[in-house]
C-alpha cells in the first residue's frame, strides 16, 4: 500500500472535526491545480499533478462537478472553474473598493476610444479580470469577467510587473512558467526584464500580439497609497483597428485613466 493510500486511511479513522479539515484541504488543491490550468488539464494529468491517490482524485473532482464548482469540455475533457465558483467571485469583485472607484473612469476611456477596455488585479502569478466594457464595434475580444491571463504575455501583467519593486519583481519572474502563446511573447527572464524596463519608461505596456494573433492591448498600472501596484486598466483591439496614431491616442489615455484611478484610490483607501 502506498504512503498516500495510508495516510487517506488514517483522515478517515480521524475525529470528524479533523476529516473534515482534510477533505476540505483536499478540495482546495484540486481547486487550485485547475485554476492555475484552466482548460489544460485532462482526469490523467489531473492524477498526476494531485498529490492524492487516482480514487481520491476521481471522487473529489465528480463532487465539485455536482457541487458547479468545476465544469469539465465533453466527456473526458479538460477542467475549468464552474460557475459557481465564478458566481461567488463575481460577488466579491462587485463589492470591491478598486472597482467601484474605477467604473467612471473606464466608462470615460471606453467613451472615448470606442474599444474594449479591462480592469485587472492579480491573483496567484495571474492576472484576473474584475470588469469589462466593450465598444461598439462588433469585433471584440472574447474575454469575460473572472477570465485569468497570464503576468508575461498580457499589457495588463506586464504592467502591473512594471510597478513592482526590483527585488520583488525578480522573484515572481523566477516563479513564472514563461510559456509560449505566439511568435511574439516574451519566454526568457532577460526578454521580459527588457521588456518591463521600456514599460517603466513610457508609463505603458504594450501586447503586441504576444497573448493571442490578430490582438492588440495596451495598459497601465493602478497604483495604492504606499505606491504598491494593485492593479492595471488596459485598452484591446484588434490589429486592424490599430495604428501609429491610435497608438498614441490609447498610450495617452490609458496613463491618464490609470492615474486618476490612482489618486482616487489614494485618497479613498
Amino acid at each position: 500500500m502506498s504512503r498516500s493510500d495510508l495516510q487517506e486511511e488514517a483522515d478517515e479513522r480521524a475525529p470528524a472535526h479533523v476529516q473534515g479539515a482534510a477533505s476540505f484541504s483536499k478540495f482546495m488543491t484540486v481547486l487550485q491545480i485547475i485554476a492555475d490550468a484552466p482548460g489544460t488539464l485532462d482526469i490523467a494529468q489531473l492524477t498526476k499533478r494531485a498529490p492524492f491517490p487516482r480514487g481520491t482524485v476521481y471522487r473529489l473532482v465528480s463532487a465539485l462537478i455536482a457541487e458547479g464548482l468545476v465544469t469539465q469540455s465533453g466527456e473526458g475533457g479538460t477542467f475549468r472553474l464552474g460557475p459557481r465558483l465564478l458566481q461567488f467571485a463575481a460577488k466579491t469583485w462587485e463589492d470591491s473598493d478598486l472597482r467601484a472607484i474605477a467604473r467612471d473612469f473606464l466608462v470615460s476611456l471606453r467613451d472615448a476610444i470606442d474599444e474594449a477596455v479591462h480592469l485587472a488585479v492579480p491573483s496567484n502569478n495571474r492576472m484576473v479580470y474584475i470588469d469589462k466594457l466593450v465598444g461598439s464595434s462588433r469585433v471584440q475580444m472574447k474575454t469575460s469577467i473572472g477570465g485569468q491571463v497570464e503576468l508575461h504575455s498580457t499589457s495588463v501583467g506586464k504592467a502591473w510587473l512594471s510597478g513592482l519593486p526590483e527585488k520583488r519583481l525578480l522573484e515572481v519572474i523566477q516563479s513564472l512558467e514563461l510559456r509560449r502563446h505566439t511568435a511574439k511573447t516574451f519566454t526568457t527572464p532577460e526578454a521580459l526584464l527588457d521588456e518591463l524596463k521600456r514599460t517603466r519608461e513610457q508609463g505603458f505596456a504594450f501586447d503586441d500580439e504576444e497573448n493571442e494573433p490578430d490582438i492588440r492591448c495596451i495598459g497601465s498600472p493602478i497604483f495604492n497609497r504606499s505606491r504598491e501596484p494593485v492593479g492595471a486598466v488596459s485598452i484591446s483591439m484588434p490589429v486592424y483597428r490599430h495604428d501609429a496614431r491610435r497608438h498614441e491616442l490609447c498610450a495617452r489615455l490609458v496613463r491618464q485613466t490609470a492615474k486618476q484611478i490612482s489618486a482616487e484610490l489614494s485618497r479613498m483607501v
